[in-house]
């Protein structure tokens, strides 16, 4: 051998060495991403009994042990069972008690019946959850890179619907919770920092910070994950606006509440005013007047409303009634992506375990505050297809376009949702009478 070919043979072991390493190193970021987000599912529920599991209060809320399995099923309907080669299901029906919505993946369980299903018992979940884990760990440790290729987009997207459920998971608890006289605790207040903030405290003054006109990229660009409702990345003239600098107070909507807000009708949207009466809507989900004092219920028990901390279980309709008494507005959900494009995603998401929404840090108004976590903020866009998209075929392809009717988007995450999960083109979706998940307002104007 000469010495040029040596030199060459030495450079193409390196080479493959080198490659070896990577693809062994992006399969362990993979499996330790997939626990990692597995193994929270599981923190999340540590404190909860067996009779918390199976509780479903409302057709909207799921029980614990259902979100537990659901999320499951996802990894065993869209990876084991198509790229394990003799996989069997070890309890087939658990693809019919624990399908939501994927018609093309076969028949389902009626969603408000939920709360009806014993069995499988809380234990029997776990030791599902447990065996696809471990299903899913022997599949990727003898996978090669061409099937690992085809494999990784799945199980990403497994990774963040588990992460969706996650925050699902500890909203339908905190209903659930709160039809419970006794008023449960789901994890004790946290002491110091954010959370300390004493009835009555004061939070940053309330101003709105101008945009001037511009034509901006709206959407996902391509790099990293995101949902396919975050695309095609398009084109959009946004026209001057102005933008709250933070999220209305609770002080700020007692207010709302005080000047008889709720039985104005000029300030309500024809069906909003209906659903309000219907429902003897009278102030935020979770609150009640005690002694001329409002408290409301919250995951670490009753207590007083924080005047300074973010309204929140805010429906649509109670969003834009708000505005309109303020002489505001909703913003659109291309104004509130234009504003956050200099804003970091930074702010109190479930990673910090406070469950709850917290008082802005700074008392500067001169910036955007909270844009991210804390509550969901509402936009006055309806839910559709931005120009160019198509669903995708298949079940997967169900996951967010079929719901493109009747619902207004939401932005910037919330105190339930993962920090990892969030991005500044995320578009949530909801119904405008909901109001269970952590809800809330930001103003935005035209100019004046």
């Amino acid at each position: 051998m000469t010495l040029a070919s040596a030199d060459a043979a030495t450079d193409t072991a390196a080479a493959e060495r080198s490659h070896l390493n990577s693809s062994r190193a992006r399969l362990e970021g993979l499996l330790g991403r997939f626990h990692q987000i597995r193994n929270f599912t599981d923190a999340l529920c540590s404190g909860l009994e067996p009779e918390d599991y199976v509780v479903q209060s409302m057709p909207d809320v799921s029980p614990t042990k259902w979100h537990l399995a659901h999320s499951t099923l996802f990894f065993e309907t869209f990876i084991l069972k198509k790229f394990f080669a003799g996989y069997r299901a070890e309890i087939p029906e658990y693809a019919y008690l624990f399908n939501s919505y994927y018609n093309a993946a076969g028949d389902m369980h009626r969603r408000d019946l939920r709360g009806l299903i014993s069995r499988p018992t809380v234990q029997e979940t776990h030791r599902y959850r447990a065996s696809i884990d471990s299903h899913i760990d022997g599949l990727l440790s003898d996978v090669d890179e061409k099937l690992l290729d085809e494999i990784e987009p799945i199980l990403v997207l497994g990774i963040h619907h588990e992460q969706q459920h996650q925050e699902l998971l500890i909203t339908d608890i905190k209903h659930v919770f709160a039809q419970n006289p006794l008023y449960p605790v789901y994890r004790k207040a946290k002491t110091g920092g954010r959370s300390s903030a004493t009835p009555g405290s004061q939070s940053s003054p309330l101003q709105f910070i101008e945009f001037d006109e511009a034509t901006v990229a709206i959407g996902h660009d391509g790099h990293g994950f995101a949902y396919d409702n975050e695309g095609p990345r398009h084109q959009a003239l946004v026209p001057e606006f102005s933008l709250a600098s933070r999220p209305i107070t609770n002080g700020e909507y007692i207010e709302f509440i005080e000047a008889n807000g709720y039985t104005r009708p000029e300030f309500w949207l024809s069906l909003g005013w209906m659903t309000a009466n219907e429902q003897r809507w009278q102030a935020p989900l979770y609150w009640m007047k005690r002694d001329g004092a409002w408290w409301h219920f919250t995951l670490s028990g009753f207590r007083h409303v924080d005047e300074s901390e973010p309204v929140t279980h805010i429906s649509y309709f109670e969003a834009d009634a708000y505005a309109n008494w303020a002489g505001a507005r909703l913003p659109t959900e291309f104004e509130w992506e234009r504003a956050a494009f200099d804003c970091p995603v930074e702010g109190n998401f479930v990673e910090d375990e406070l469950f709850h929404p917290a008082p802005a840090r700074r008392k500067a108004p001169s910036k955007l505050e909270q844009m991210f976590g804390d509550v969901w903020e509402w936009t006055r866009s309806a839910y559709s297809p931005y120009p160019g998209y198509r669903a995708a075929p298949g079940a997967l392809g169900e996951y967010n376009g079929k719901f493109m009717c009747n619902q207004y988007v939401l932005r910037g995450g919330s105190c339930a949702t993962s920090r990892s999960h969030i991005r500044r083109t995320y578009r949530n979706f909801f119904q405008p009478e909901k109001r269970w998940q952590f809800t809330g307002i930001r103003l935005a104007r035209d100019p004046q």
